[in-house]
């Protein structure tokens, strides 16, 4: 049997078809990184604006630009074409954090500490979301590891992703979270370790 070597990223693959014109390809490869986007964003908005803001509207947001401006982007990788969603996302944010924090003059340094502060996500991973059996630049050199973990947590049920959220994105304490979630406090810490060990096989097995 010839090995004809792996598949090719869907990703890539949707992205190739969106820059010959194909606009069907471009909504679906915009849906495949919804994930990754809300993570970014709840972990945002969660450490500021709790309360104020939708996540999913930010994404939202960003989706319909990304549609009107997709003939600004000049990549030609998933990597790269992630990085632009990023950016979007971080002005759109920016935007935000101007409006209730009565800031009215557009700040680049503001939209780069976000770009940036998104890369905490790699840093909580090694902190100990990532299985040990493979160590973060391993995973990583396969897919961002943003999008690995946001499709990891994406499978997982809604009490364990939002535990997992909750204390290790928006950093919530125990006591917090219990009062979040309307559980006692050593519930939540049972749910939690459960959350952390089956969040890791899924790690494991994301492609």
């Amino acid at each position: 049997m010839l090995d004809h070597g792996p598949e090719p990223d869907p990703r890539l693959v949707l992205l190739v078809r969106a820059r010959n014109g194909d606009v069907e390809a471009l909504g679906r490869l915009l849906e495949r990184y919804r994930d990754d986007l809300m993570l970014l964003s709840r972990f945002q908005v969660g450490a500021r604006l709790r309360g104020k803001v939708d996540p999913a509207d930010l994404v939202q947001e960003t989706f319909l630009e990304a549609h009107r401006d997709f003939e600004q982007f000049r990549g030609t990788t998933e990597k790269e074409f992630a990085a632009w969603l990023r950016r979007i996302l971080a002005a759109n944010l920016a935007n935000v954090i101007r409006h209730y924090f009565g800031t009215q003059r557009r700040d680049m340094n503001l939209e780069r500490e976000l770009i940036d502060s998104f890369s905490e996500l790699s840093r909580v991973s090694d902190r100990g979301l990532m299985a040990q059996q493979e160590t973060p630049s391993q995973h990583a050199s396969r897919r961002e590891q943003a999008v690995i973990l946001a499709e990891a947590l994406r499978d997982l049920s809604e009490d364990y992703r939002e535990v997992i959220v909750l204390r290790h994105l928006e950093g919530m304490s125990f006591p917090e979270i219990s009062k979040r979630m309307g559980r006692t406090e050593d519930s939540v810490k049972k749910l939690w370790a459960r959350a952390l060990a089956r969040l890791r096989r899924q790690m494991r097995a994301v492609p």
